[in-house]
C-alpha cells in the first residue's frame, strides 16, 4: 500500500486526538458558546476585535458580549476540526482512486471505512452546529463528545487494518475477541457516562472520597430528572441531587468498567503465548491505571481544570488501546473489524 496514505492516516489519527482534547479543553473552560453562531464567530471567520467588526456585532447580536479568550478557544477548535474533516475527505479521494487503479492490486484499501468516517465527520459537523445553536443542549453535547471519539476510534482502527499484523498466526478460539468485544462496550458506557457528568457540569457536585460528601441526597429518582425545556443549558439546570447522583453513577461504573477490563485483561494475557497481544494487555493496563489514579485526584484536589482535561484525553488512550487489543485478538483468529 503507498506509503504517503498510511502516512496521512496517521496525520488524520494524531490530529483527531489534538481535536478530541481541543473539545475537551472547549467544555472545561466553559468557551462552548464563545461564539454564538456557528460557523463564524459573531459573523466572521475570526474572533471579531476591531471597532468596525464590534459594531457589527452589537448591531446583529445585542445582547451578546465578545469575550475573546473564550471566543478563541472555540474557534480554535473549529478550525483544528474543520482541518480534520478536510482529511477525512482527502482520505476517501484516494481510497476511490487507488481501487478505481486496477494496476495497485490495492485490494487492502478500506473504501467502505472511509465512506464511514466521511459520514460520522457530517454527523459531528451538524452536531457541533446543534451544540451552539441549542445552547449546550446536554444531550447533544454528550453525543458531540461521543461523535469525536467514533471518529478518533475509527481513524485509529483504519490504521490499524494497514499496518496488518504478519506474526500473529491464526487461532481457532474466538472467545478472547468476544470478551474484549464485552469489555469494551462497558468502556464506552463509561466514556458515555462522563460525557454526560461533563454536559450536565456535575462534576462538582460529588466532593469526597470514595463517596460523595453529600451521598444521602443520591437517589435513582433523580436520574430521570433531564434537562428539557430551557433556552440556555450553560453551567447546567438541573438540581444539585441530581447532579450529584450523574456524577456518582459515573463513579460506580468507572469501578465496574476497571473490574471487566483486569477480568478479561488478565484472562486473555495469562491464556495467550502471542506476545504481540500481551503487550496490548500489559499498555491497556498501565493506561487503566492511571486514569484511575487521575480520577481520584482530581477529586481530591478539587477538579482543576488541567488535570481534569488529562482525564479526558486518558480516556481516549484507554479507548484507543483497547480498540487495538481487540483488532489484535481479531486479527489472531483472521478475522477483520
Amino acid at each position: 500500500m503507498n506509503k504517503g496514505y498510511k502516512l496521512l492516516i496517521l496525520a488524520a489519527c494524531t490530529l483527531a486526538l489534538l481535536v478530541v482534547s481541543l473539545g475537551a479543553y472547549t467544555r472545561l473552560s466553559n468557551a462552548g458558546l464563545g461564539c454564538p453562531d456557528w460557523p463564524g464567530c459573531y459573523g466572521f471567520l475570526t474572533v471579531p476585535n476591531e471597532s468596525h467588526e464590534l459594531s457589527v456585532v452589537e448591531k446583529n447580536f445585542p445582547n451578546a458580549q465578545v469575550e475573546p479568550k473564550k471566543a478563541w478557544i472555540e474557534m480554535i477548535h473549529r478550525y483544528f476540526a474543520s482541518l480534520l474533516g478536510l482529511m477525512i475527505v482527502v482520505l476517501c479521494v484516494v481510497a476511490f482512486r487507488q481501487r478505481r487503479n486496477m494496476s495497485s492490486n490495492d485490494a487492502a484499501v478500506p473504501l467502505k471505512h472511509s465512506l464511514l468516517l466521511m459520514v460520522m465527520v457530517l454527523f459531528q459537523g451538524m452536531l457541533g452546529m446543534w451544540t451552539v445553536t441549542m445552547n449546550l443542549q446536554p444531550f447533544v453535547v454528550m453525543g458531540h463528545l461521543l461523535g469525536g471519539f467514533t471518529i478518533l476510534a475509527l481513524l485509529v482502527l483504519m490504521y490499524l487494518r494497514v499496518h496488518q499484523p504478519s506474526n500473529i498466526a491464526a487461532a481457532a478460539n474466538s472467545s478472547h475477541f468476544l470478551l474484549s468485544i464485552g469489555a469494551l462496550i462497558v468502556l464506552v458506557i463509561q466514556i458515555a457516562l462522563g460525557g454526560w457528568v461533563a454536559a450536565n457540569y456535575a462534576a462538582p457536585h460529588c466532593s469526597g472520597l470514595p463517596v460523595c460528601s453529600n451521598i444521602e441526597l443520591f437517589s435513582i429518582e433523580s436520574l430521570f430528572h433531564l434537562p428539557v425545556g430551557q433556552s440556555n443549558y450553560e453551567f447546567g439546570v438541573l438540581p444539585f441531587e441530581t447532579r450529584l447522583s450523574i456524577h456518582f453513577i459515573h463513579r460506580l461504573w468507572a469501578m465496574v468498567t476497571a473490574l471487566t477490563i483486569v477480568w478479561v485483561g488478565w484472562k486473555i494475557y495469562r491464556a495467550q503465548s502471542c506476545s504481540k497481544i500481551k503487550s496490548a494487555v500489559i499498555l491497556v493496563f498501565c493506561v487503566l491505571f492511571a486514569q484511575l489514579f487521575l480520577g481520584g485526584l482530581i477529586v481530591h484536589l478539587q477538579f482543576p481544570l488541567l488535570l481534569t482535561l488529562f482525564h479526558n484525553v486518558m480516556a481516549a488512550l484507554l479507548l484507543l488501546s483497547m480498540v487495538r487489543l481487540c483488532f489484535l485478538l481479531a486479527a489472531k483468529q483472521g478475522a477483520t473489524i
